[in-house]
């Protein structure tokens, strides 16, 4: 059978693109949080899944307001909290991502913030946050805005005796391991001064408010940003049964691996056997502020500062899944959701979900195969250009070259714009990449052993490029099959 023409395809690369970028859309920041929360005068709601009516800040009843932001989209949440919020007597805040606003509030401190590794800027912010939290009392509220990409930018480490240079080598290392994120995160949640729930300990009587845009999976939650405000249940054992899994204490710098080490080595804040819901509601206005708000029978005795938090989740993977599959039935796909391969390895990941598709579009040849969450690379060498998505796809490419003729297409791409160390969101494949990639000189298997598929798929023009969005909710996985 001759191969297929890739201008025969463009038809489904396009509509690829546009379920991605559609569902992307469909995620507004904004949108979000105006249905979740409203303003009313000084009287903050919030309006409950259930529908079983709002439960309410009165935000006159506290003298100050404080706003932590941090995260890759730390800035569009804080624009959209000060519009929302007018109230601005006693408000100061920290706002640290990677892309600043142009427009900036006088009563913010602003930092440009490393990521996927900390910089200067990531040490930074942490030191100004936790120097405003300490002067929260029990007149303070404090809004936590966090987002995905805080461990990068928002960073200080435990002992003060280790390096900016010594906290980079150690987060290259947690990234090229392999390890899913709430293990990664776990090492760093132990690691920092600010992580763990380390944040809201140091405003301990303040009521704190986190909103979150998690990039995890639902499951973790708090291993959002290695969870700067949520009770930690990972344990120092854990820390160190990863370690040794991950054949990790020989690279890590003899300051770190000296701190791992130590025979005082410190818990992280929260009760160990408590798993949190994420599901605590807001003190009614007219009730105490010193009511606990997470049942104090589940919190030990050190824990009596999460009993002042509230956590609302404003978007997540979830959303961006539920607005893809709408775009694709509206497209007269039969779509088939499977999240089964978060977390797994890339390759693994791939053969599982190529199974699944091979399988189903024989039953259903106009179909949408769509798994959301992210993918592991474990690096065993420098990497090239590229990152988890574009790995996934190129991994999928060298299956999909053995249906030639057939209209089938896979679209990996992640929800921040970015994917590892490239300005692409990830790329698309189909039965002719392998072909089209000879043609230019490329060698398919090479590049997937170099961890370098960026420079492939651009030079055949599938990379999938968006810029950064503002958000990370994580990445979206689409397998398209129609009929030849």
């Amino acid at each position: 059978m001759t191969p297929i023409s890739d201008t025969t395809l463009e038809p489904l690369h396009d509509t690829a693109n546009e379920i991605f970028n559609g569902a992307l859309k469909a995620c507004n920041i904004a949108t979000a949080f105006d249905r979740r929360l409203q303003f009313d005068g000084p009287v903050l709601h919030r309006l409950l899944p259930d529908g079983s009516g709002p439960d309410t800040i009165d935000l006159s009843a506290y003298k100050r307001v404080f706003v932590i932001a941090l995260g890759k989209a730390a800035a569009p949440m804080l624009e959209i909290l000060l519009d929302r919020m007018k109230r601005r007597k006693g408000m100061r805040g920290i706002c640290a991502s990677n892309q600043l606003p142009a427009k900036r509030n006088w009563r913010f401190r602003y930092f440009e913030s490393g990521h996927p590794l900390p910089n200067e800027d990531s040490f930074a912010a942490a030191r100004a946050a936790l120097a405003l939290l300490r002067k929260a009392r029990k007149d303070t509220i404090v809004f936590f805005l966090i987002s995905g990409g805080g461990s990068a930018l928002f960073e200080l480490p435990l002992d003060p005796q280790i390096t900016l240079e010594d906290t980079i080598q150690f987060n290259q290392l947690l990234l090229a391991s392999g390890a899913p994120i709430n293990e990664v995160n776990t090492l760093r949640k132990h690691f920092s001064a600010v992580k763990g729930g380390r944040l809201a300990m140091a405003a301990p009587d303040a009521l704190k408010v986190s909103l979150l845009l998690p990039d995890v999976p639902l499951r973790t939650l708090d291993a959002l940003s290695s969870g700067p405000t949520s009770p930690d249940h990972s344990t120092v054992a854990d820390v160190r049964e990863l370690i040794t899994r991950y054949n990790l204490a020989e690279k890590l710098p003899a300051s770190i691996r000296a701190f791992f080490e130590r025979a005082d080595f410190p818990e992280s804040p929260g009760n160990k056997k408590w798993r949190p819901s994420f599901l605590t509601k807001f003190p009614r206005s007219d009730a105490s502020r010193t009511r606990p708000i997470m049942p104090a029978s589940n919190m030990s005795d050190e824990d009596e500062a999460f009993q002042h938090s509230v956590f609302e989740i404003l978007l997540s993977s979830h959303d961006l899944m539920e607005n893809a599959r709408k775009l694709a039935r509206k497209a007269g796909y039969h779509v088939i959701v499977d999240n089964a391969c978060d977390d797994w390895d890339y390759a693994d990941a791939a053969r599982y979900l190529l199974d699944r598709f091979h399988k189903y579009r024989a039953q259903h040849p106009r179909l949408c195969l769509i798994s959301v969450g992210e993918v592991t690379v474990t690096l065993t060498r420098a990497p090239g250009a590229g990152g988890r998505n574009q790995q996934f796809a190129l991994a999928c490419a060298l299956d999909l070259a053995q249906y030639p003729g057939q209209h089938l297409t896979v679209l990996s791409a992640g929800s921040d714009g970015i994917d590892g160390n490239t300005q692409a969101a990830g790329a698309i494949a189909d039965p002719t990449t392998v072909a089209r990639a000879r043609a230019f000189g490329y060698d398919p298997a090479q590049s997937l052993a170099e961890f370098n598929a960026c420079p492939l798929f651009t030079a055949i023009g599938d990379s999938v490029v968006t810029g950064a969005t503002g958000h990370n909710l994580r990445d979206l996985r689409l397998l398209i099959s129609e009929r030849g």
